[in-house]
């Protein structure tokens, strides 16, 4: 699926502690504050894509591991993405370090039918450079119906659903792997990506 229209989900934490330390540790590398949590950032379609490979300008960039949610034909279905973000660009607005930034998601996803009685078990990971970035459960974000009931997806919109705090803080990667773990049906979904950097000459 090619979304039309697509949705990054931020500041989707249940946890007000939890969601004060991500603040923080975007704070520490100058992200203002959001004006209200959870928020809803509007982006290019276009970016949504299932690359193995993607080119970004200047070594300030991450990934960040994220379930996925498509209004697709046969009903609203799960993958798993990265919300890769332009981390210099943050600092001047998220909207645009949003913007500047392919976004890769598995190419297989799942019926939220199917994992919806056992939603709070899927677990997130993400993998920099081979190093554990990223780990924990979907329950750590609102849920899909939270997040739907506030910014509804018409059929062929996607939605980023918001992501975890990094192990050992943000920092780049040359490897991106990230997945969605059902250990109740005990299947994956998966994506890894190279990320190639640009020179930056003014």
């Amino acid at each position: 699926m090619v979304p039309a229209n697509l949705v990054i989900a931020g500041w989707t934490g249940r946890d007000e502690a939890a969601l004060r330390r991500h603040i923080r540790e975007l704070g520490a590398i100058g992200v203002k504050p959001p004006k209200i949590t959870p928020i809803f950032y509007r982006v290019a379609a276009n970016l949504f894509c299932h690359a193995d490979e993607i080119q970004v300008s200047g070594p300030d960039t991450s990934g960040e591991v994220e379930f996925v949610l498509l209004a697709a034909p046969d009903g609203l279905r799960v993958a798993v993405g990265s919300d890769h973000t332009d981390r210099k660009a943050e600092t001047i607005g998220v909207s645009l370090s949003k913007q500047l930034c392919a976004k890769p998601v598995s190419r297989e996803s799942w019926r939220y039918d199917e994992v919806k009685p056992h939603w709070e078990r899927l677990v997130l990971r993400a993998w920099s450079d081979g190093e554990l970035y990223q780990e924990g459960s979907v329950a750590a974000m609102r849920s899909p119906e939270d997040l739907l009931s506030r910014h509804p997806l018409e059929p062929g919109w996607a939605m980023f659903g918001g992501t975890l705090a990094a192990k050992g803080g943000i920092r780049p990667a040359r490897v991106f792997r990230m997945e969605l773990d059902d250990p109740v049906r005990q299947r994956r979904l998966a994506h890894e990506y190279r990320i190639r950097v640009l020179p930056v000459e003014g």
